[in-house]
């Protein structure tokens, strides 16, 4: 018997002739997830991926937590490999069971006054489910489930069948070999990073930009990261929280460039030079500028941003074409038909959202019309710009950019 990790995968099934891109590139970024783990071997067998140590130390709890955050994965077990003989998998059945059940009852007491289901006798319910890949296998998958499931129930004490509502159910994966197991933990899905091309996130201190960044890598998107720095209006404090927000982001998309454009200059002269209540999309248009600037020296082929459709006085509709109209690239923008809570709780759900609202203020936040223009004429900016020695300013900022590398 041999502890392996069994990996599932979901939307790339659907992708025909294309399929095996889509697959080498999965197996690629899960050999980049638990790289220092140990010695692997990784193969692929009936839209199932198959993680084999070969060390005896491999740790597979780290192994689980590295890899449902590997973008394209829908789901994570830890399994037993056995002989696909019934035999050999009722003996080892029982042994599983009689182990995953002492777990069980572990967590129920260290929870207290809220157990599992009881009863006197069989306390526990349970359900077998079996899939039969391998089509030699003279029994099929009912016949498995009803035989295996009896063998369980009279061989191990304080088992009760329920299959309306078990407390765990007995998986069987009846391959050229054979893999048991009680535990299916879940992950994001998607599409592997890198298969969609590359992208540049603009990357504030807030909620919103990581968490539009973490959608486009689940649609396959490899990520670099554009943040634009204040000194010394914005902390040294302020950088390092971006810093750290693209070092959680790189646990989904592994490696991220942060490009760290210093953009005192520019804020300074809109601020001096134009009208308050415009202050916010010039300097939006600024940023998508260098941003694009940036992408096309880094390969990049589109911009991301966190914006969402009425959330602040630069997310109307006029708003934003006039942002757009500042760069070619296409503008993804994964939150613009979502409200703040929803934002708030993929945040939570993908571990930014604690150090996004650390308190040190961002660029955006410290230049703020008080009564900004909810609709900005496209002429009347781009008078405005005339004003400013804009193209000059955005080549000295990107000469000054600091790129910082993180991740794998």
């Amino acid at each position: 018997m041999e502890k392996v990790i069994l990996v599932r995968y979901g939307e790339i099934i659907l992708k025909g002739l294309n399929r095996p891109m889509f697959e080498d590139r999965l197996i690629k970024n899960i050999k980049q997830s638990l790289y220092g783990l140990g010695k692997i071997s990784v193969r692929r067998s009936q839209a199932r991926i198959f993680i084999e140590p070969r060390q005896d130390d491999f740790d597979f709890e780290n192994a689980v937590t590295r890899l449902v955050n590997v973008m394209g994965i829908i789901s994570v077990s830890i399994v037993w490999k056995i002989k696909t003989d019934f035999e050999e998998i009722k003996k080892h059945s029982v042994g599983m069971v009689r182990n995953y059940m002492t777990k069980l009852n572990r967590h129920a007491a260290a929870k207290g006054p809220v157990r599992m289901k009881e009863t006197s006798e069989a306390s526990v319910g349970f359900k077998v489910e079996a899939k039969r890949g391998n089509k030699n296998f003279p029994i099929q998958s009912p016949e498995i489930c009803r035989q295996l499931g009896g063998y369980l129930l009279k061989n191990v004490p304080g088992l009760k069948v329920d299959v309306h509502d078990p407390d765990f159910i007995f998986y069987v994966e009846v391959r050229d070999s054979t893999y048991i197991y009680c535990d299916i933990i879940p992950a994001f899905g998607g599409l592997p990073v890198g298969t969609s091309g590359k992208a540049m996130l603009l990357l504030s201190g807030g909620i919103d930009s990581p968490v539009a960044g973490w959608m486009m890598a689940k649609r396959g998107m490899e990520l670099e990261a554009v943040h634009f720095h204040t000194y010394p209006y914005t902390s040294e404090r302020a950088k390092d929280k971006v810093i750290a927000l693209a070092r959680i982001l790189s646990r989904y998309c592994h490696r991220i460039r942060l490009h760290i454009v210093p953009f005192t200059e520019i804020q300074l002269d809109i601020n001096d030079k134009c009208p308050e209540e415009h202050l916010t999309v010039l300097m939006r248009r600024a940023m998508m500028k260098i941003s694009e600037k940036i992408a096309a020296e880094n390969g990049a082929k589109a911009l991301i941003t966190g914006e969402s459709l009425g959330q602040v006085a630069s997310q109307t509709v006029e708003a934003i074409a006039v942002t757009n109209e500042a760069v070619r690239m296409p503008v993804f923008r994964p939150l613009i038909g979502m409200d703040k809570n929803e934002v708030i709780e993929t945040a939570r759900r993908i571990d930014t959202y604690e150090t996004s609202i650390l308190p040190y203020e961002d660029c955006c936040t410290v230049f703020v019309a008080k009564h900004p223009k909810t609709r900005p004429g496209l002429e009347e900016i781009k008078e405005l710009e005339g004003r400013l020695s804009l193209d000059a300013m955005i080549e000295r900022a990107i000469a000054d950019t600091e790129t910082v590398v993180i991740g794998e």
